[in-house]
């Protein structure tokens, strides 16, 4: 497992994070849960992401059970905070410090930790003065609670009006958390440079694009069993990206990752991993099998001219439009 800083800071991360949004609490039963976590940490993943709302609480309720024999030093939790959660009353969601402050002590309880590693704005809050939000995590961090502030599908302008205020603050912004892949690339055109600017880095999710990069899903075939595009309840996440005339272009990737002796869900992960502002990539996993796999991306090193073909094969099935990077307009209720 390779390392990388977060932002212009200090603090590092595992290049492959695991992060149990889809899976804890959900997909999986908690006695899954644990092996997928131990398997993580046999893998040599230290860095673990999760979110109050995940699972309505009950993932960062499982993932602190599965870490709590660790040393809490060796590890990186990280959490977010901004969607409705429990009893969603009017200051269940959002940015409010109100919100910050209760989210943040019910996140410590439930991952079994007095801190967390980065506490992540999970959307922006349009309703919340930014200068609220960025006095809360302040504090929180003088505090100790928290040690490093995040953000996540923040747009170009929020970062940069953040970072300042989080700086006139004393402290820093250090990541951003979008949506990334080699179909889903919405971030390049300013949110990436922005961020260069501002010493923020990314940690993306959905590197395999819902596991559709993984090339199983094969054009004008039925849906494999037990996949997200074939439950109900998950299928409208993938959808975008099921069109035969996609899924055709994702097969002509194989002979590169077989050129590089690499799974085709290792190439996509590599591929994220390639990009200099990437600081890591989350995978999630239902079997811990599929943990080995994708921590085999670490260090993998794309050619120059690969990276060529990639973009000639995807062509204009890649989404590039910058104005999707953006939060709800109101607040979840």
């Amino acid at each position: 497992m390779q390392f990388r800083y977060l932002g212009d800071s200090g603090f590092k991360v595992s290049e492959i994070i695991y992060g149990n949004w889809l899976t804890h609490a959900s997909q999986i039963a908690d006695d899954q849960a644990m092996m997928t976590v131990a398997a993580a940490l046999e893998a040599g993943i230290t860095t673990y992401d999760t979110a109050d709302v995940y699972a309505n609480q009950a993932a960062e309720t499982v993932l602190g059970k599965a870490l709590k024999n660790q040393r809490r030093e060796g590890l990186e939790i990280l959490t977010k905070v901004y969607w409705p959660v429990a009893e969603k009353g009017p200051n269940d969601t959002g940015l409010s410090r109100k919100h910050i402050f209760e989210s943040i002590n019910g996140s410590l309880k439930r991952l079994q930790t007095d801190y967390v590693d980065l506490y992540q704005a999970h959307r922006y809050d349009y309703e919340t003065p930014l200068e609220e939000t960025m006095q809360a995590f302040g504090d929180l961090v003088r505090m100790g609670k928290v040690l490093y502030v995040g953000v996540s599908e923040w747009t170009a302008e929020q970062i940069s009006e953040g970072q300042k205020l989080a700086k006139g603050l004393g402290f820093k912004i250090v990541s951003n958390q979008p949506q990334y892949s080699m179909l889903y690339r919405v971030i390049e055109e300013k949110v990436i440079p922005t961020s260069e600017q501002n010493g923020v880095t990314q940690i993306v999710w959905s590197p395999m694009a819902q596991g559709v990069l993984s090339g199983k899903y094969l054009p004008g075939a039925p849906l494999p069993e037990g996949s997200r595009a074939a439950d109900p309840e998950l299928a409208s996440i993938i959808e975008k990206y099921m069109s035969d005339e996609v899924l055709t272009k994702v097969q002509l990737l194989k002979p590169l990752a077989d050129e590089l002796s690499i799974t085709m869900a290792q190439l996509s992960i590599a591929w994220v991993l390639n990009n200099s502002n990437i600081s890591a990539a989350i995978v999630g996993a239902s079997k811990p099998e599929q943990i080995a796999s994708n921590v085999a991306a670490s260090g993998v090193k794309i050619p120059k001219e690969m990276l060529i073909k990639i973009d000639e094969i995807l062509g204009s099935s890649v989404v590039r439009d910058a104005s999707l990077t953006k939060s709800p307009e109101g607040r979840m209720s």
